[in-house]
């Protein structure tokens, strides 16, 4: 088996638990020996094994631990030498006996970058690196943001009609666009760490915010609330079902009661500083990385999505653009943005599909240098 399609297999493994593993990287693994998939694993949730260690216990359980003897491994991020929940994975490999080891990319943590490398090549193991190397870091995009940029991937995902607006004058926005499109958008939930909205979407749409298919829930991301005031009162679904997976980013003037409430109801309050009479969102994001969340999906509303914009905080849009035109009258996907010239305009670097009826508009975000020409968005990645 060459290389390239062990780590196809590898990767796989990674996509099925993205959104399940952090703080961790979702890493996949797999090992082999010549044409035959002795074993795959993928991380496991914090305080699990890492997934070469899956990897190896399922093959253990198929074929024996002699089968490990000479065989090759293929894994999507280098291999961990550091003793933390777990212990280091290059000593797994060691004792294993695997012979070979293909590597998607190095570790971007600093304790952590070659040093996996190095410890397994001192103890006698060819490793190659670069395999599959963009595939790989795009599957890891979360953690390396995390690590370059000291926040998580942000992705921001609307949904409006062709003249922009996400409801009519009077809040109405369900649906705008069709089932396809929706579907595609519980595909990017059922991928992340966390969903975040702000108070207003919640007041005005009472989200559930979990990623469902068929009227199945495939997954509980996180749910972050931008509240700074605590203006979303209690009966909402985010406080009524799995509170405990909801995370409030607030001021510090919000009220000590409702704290209290929510609090008690298991609702996890982030307190972030102000700036100009709103929540600082540089430093939210800096915090929710703190928290251990490495790549996040933004559904609104349009005042939120601006100013993450403004702060240059979007790493990835998604735009669903359904074929109704709703007027003047109606409320904006997003709000102001304090452009002064055209040239300020952050620029959607991306691809145009049909999902269903709707228009889907996919890629990065490239900003405005600061003198002349663009720059990309500041994703690790890109």
């Amino acid at each position: 088996m060459k290389p390239e399609a062990a780590m196809k297999i590898a990767l796989g493994a990674a996509r099925r638990v993205a959104g399940r593993t952090y703080p961790n990287p979702p890493v996949g693994a797999a090992v082999f020996r010549g044409d035959q998939v002795l074993g795959r694993g993928a991380t496991r949730p914090v305080g699990g094994p890492h997934a070469e260690v899956v990897a190896f216990e399922n093959a253990k359980r198929r074929f024996g631990a002699r089968s490990l003897r000479g065989a090759s491994l293929a894994v999507t991020l280098e291999p961990c030498c550091r003793v933390g929940r777990t212990g280091p994975c290059t000593d797994a490999i060691i004792e294993a006996g695997i012979r070979r080891v293909f590597v998607g990319h190095r570790d971007p943590h600093p304790d952590g970058s070659g040093a996996g490398i190095r410890r397994l090549r001192r103890a006698g193991v060819e490793v190659q690196l670069g395999v599959l190397e963009e595939a790989c870091r795009e599957q890891h995009r979360g953690f390396t943001t995390v690590c370059a940029l000291g926040r998580p991937f942000v992705m921001l995902k609307l949904a409006s009609s062709l003249d922009g607006q996400i409801a009519i004058g009077s809040g109405e926005s369900r649906w705008i666009t069709g089932p396809d499109a929706r579907a595609k958008g519980h595909l990017l939930r059922s991928r992340v760490d966390a969903i975040v909205v702000g108070s207003g979407t919640v007041l005005a749409d009472d989200p559930e915010l979990t990623a469902r298919r068929g009227g199945r829930v495939l997954h509980r991301p996180i749910r972050v609330l931008v509240d700074s005031k605590l203006r979303v009162t209690p009966s909402a679904k985010l406080y009524r079902e799995g509170a405990d997976r909801t995370w409030v980013l607030c001021g510090s003037k919000a009220g000590a009661r409702r704290r209290r409430v929510l609090e008690d109801l298991g609702v996890r309050l982030l307190e972030v500083p102000m700036r100009t009479g709103k929540l600082d969102l540089k430093r939210a994001v800096s915090r929710l990385a703190r928290e251990g969340l490495t790549e996040m999906l933004v559904e609104g509303g349009g005042n939120l999505a601006a100013a993450l914009l403004r702060a240059r905080l979007v790493d990835e849009l998604h735009w669903f653009v359904a074929p109704r035109v709703l007027g003047g009258d109606g409320r904006p996907s997003v709000g102001d943005l304090g452009l002064r010239s055209l040239v300020e305009s952050p620029l959607l670097d991306g691809r145009m599909g049909r999902v269903g009826d709707d228009l889907y508009i996919r890629g990065p975000v490239d900003y405005p240098a600061s003198r002349g020409g663009r720059a990309r968005s500041r994703g690790a990645n890109r």
